[in-house]
C-alpha cells in the first residue's frame, strides 16, 4: 500500500537522486587537465598558500642578503629581479588557473538556472491548472454559489514562457543601455 507519506518520501528521493545524477555528469564531462588545474587551484585558493609565498619571499632575500653580507656572490641581487620574474610568473599561472575554473564554474551555474527557469514555469503551469480545477470543482459544487471570480480567471490561465522571455529580454534591453548612453551623453555634453 502506497501511503501519501511513502509517496513523499519517493518524490523527495527521486529529486534529489535526479541532482545527484546532474551532478555526476558534469563531474564526468572534466577532462584530465581541467581536474589538474582545479587540484592545483585547491591548493592555491588556501590560507597556507599564501603563506607559502610569504615564507619563499622572505627566504630569498634573506638568502642574498645573507650572501651579500659573507662577501659571497648573489644569485639574485637586490632589486631581485629574478625574484620579480618568478613571482610575475606565478601570478599568471595562478590568474590562469582560478579562471579556468570559474569558467565551467559559470557554465555549471548557467545551466542551473536554466533548470530552476523550466522548473519555475512549470510550477507556474502547474498552478494553473490547479486553480482551473479547483474553480470547475466550485462550479460544479451544488451546495457553493456559482460567482465570477477574475482574480483566479486570471489565474488559471498559464503563461507563456516565450512571451516572459521576451519580456525579460526586452527589459534587460532597455535597462542596460541606459546607464552607459546617459555617461555619454554627460561626457559629451561637457566637450561640445
Amino acid at each position: 500500500m502506497n501511503t501519501p507519506l511513502s509517496s513523499e518520501r519517493d518524490q523527495i528521493s527521486q529529486n534529489i537522486g535526479a541532482v545527484l545524477d546532474f551532478y555526476t555528469r558534469e563531474e564526468q564531462k572534466i577532462g584530465r587537465w581541467q581536474r589538474v588545474l582545479e587540484r592545483i587551484s585547491l591548493f592555491i585558493g588556501q590560507p597556507a598558500f599564501l603563506g607559502f609565498i610569504l615564507l619563499f619571499v622572505a627566504l630569498w632575500m634573506l638568502a642574498n642578503l645573507a650572501l651579500h653580507r659573507l662577501g659571497l656572490a648573489e644569485f639574485d641581487p637586490a632589486p631581485f629581479f629574478w625574484l620579480q620574474g618568478i613571482v610575475g610568473l606565478g601570478a599568471l599561472l595562478t590568474a590562469t588557473v582560478v579562471l579556468t575554473k570559474q569558467n565551467r564554474m559559470a557554465k555549471l551555474a548557467e545551466q542551473r538556472e536554466h533548470l530552476d527557469l523550466k522548473v519555475t514555469l512549470l510550477t507556474e503551469q502547474k498552478a494553473a491548472k490547479l486553480i482551473d480545477l479547483m474553480e470547475e470543482l466550485r462550479r460544479d459544487l451544488p451546495n457553493v454559489r456559482n460567482r465570477h471570480d477574475p482574480e483566479a480567471a486570471a489565474l488559471q490561465q498559464s503563461m507563456n514562457p516565450d512571451l516572459v522571455l521576451a519580456a525579460l529580454d526586452e527589459r534587460g534591453e532597455s535597462e542596460a543601455p541606459s546607464t552607459p548612453a546617459g555617461e555619454a551623453k554627460e561626457g559629451s555634453g561637457g566637450n561640445g
